[in-house]
């Protein structure tokens, strides 16, 4: 299981890219996060996976993790056979060839990686995570993927005993999976606010406003992205408490 608690995460002193996400997945559960660019999709899963810490919170993660990010990185001179039995003998597992071939790899197993084309390589990335036991972090995996590689990789997901995180913004089905969505649906800004109150009338009323709902004594404001600086200005005069901002 990966647990993740009251993350935040930002960057020296600039806004706050997470805030606040608590999130855990079982064995054998499939989560989805979701969410436009610059939501947190791709921060939250590296720190899942242990590329990158939190800020603030905390996180627990099995030991046998599989990462595979949004863009492998260009330059692997390994050949995709050296490649693989590499990351399996780090991490003690057999190397997946079934795997290899069910995603209909076409190209030479010995040439270097950087001479793939970018669907190639995009299934030996995902095949690299796939051999890990506990953990699965997989960043856009169906991006470059032809139609029945796709189907592959949702069946082994969906039959996976591996606790599953992934991004999609693609919209494909991932059957049982919870999903996640990060950011603010209409593509602004979202403002999640302390002390409001009786206030609510007055802070849904700013001009920008896209929506603003009740959380507890506070709120949770949708801000068009034009309006974000006068909007933050304007409910601090009102004498509200802004706790987080995320685009």
């Amino acid at each position: 299981m990966v647990r993740l608690d009251r993350i935040g995460k930002r960057y020296g002193r600039g806004p706050w890219v997470l805030r606040d996400v608590t999130l855990s997945v079982e064995p054998g559960e499939a989560v989805v996060v979701t969410g436009g660019n610059g939501s947190g999709k791709s921060t939250l899963l590296r720190i899942a996976a242990g590329l990158s810490k939190p800020t603030s919170g905390s996180v627990s993660r099995p030991r046998s993790v599989g990462w595979m990010p949004e863009r492998f990185p260009p330059g692997v001179r390994l050949s995709a056979r050296d490649y693989l039995r590499h990351l399996a003998a780090v991490r003690g597992v057999p190397v997946r060839w079934d795997l290899v071939e069910a995603l209909g790899f076409v190209g030479d197993p010995d040439a270097p990686m950087a001479t793939l084309s970018k669907g190639n390589t995009q299934k030996i990335a995902l095949v690299q995570a796939l051999m890990a036991r506990d953990l699965l972090v997989l960043d856009e995996p169906w991006s470059g993927l032809d139609v029945a590689a796709a189907a592959t990789l949702r069946a082994f997901l969906t039959s996976s005993e591996a606790a599953v995180l992934v991004t999609d913004h693609h919209g494909h089905d991932l059957p049982g999976a919870r999903v996640l969505p990060l950011g603010a649906s209409s593509g602004g800004v979202v403002i999640e606010l302390a002390r409001v109150g009786s206030l609510l009338p007055q802070v849904s009323a700013l001009e920008g406003v896209l929506s603003a709902a009740a959380v507890g004594s506070g709120a949770r404001v949708e801000v068009a992205a034009a309006h974000s600086d006068e909007v933050l200005a304007s409910v601090l005069r009102l004498g509200c408490s802004v706790r987080s901002v995320r685009s």
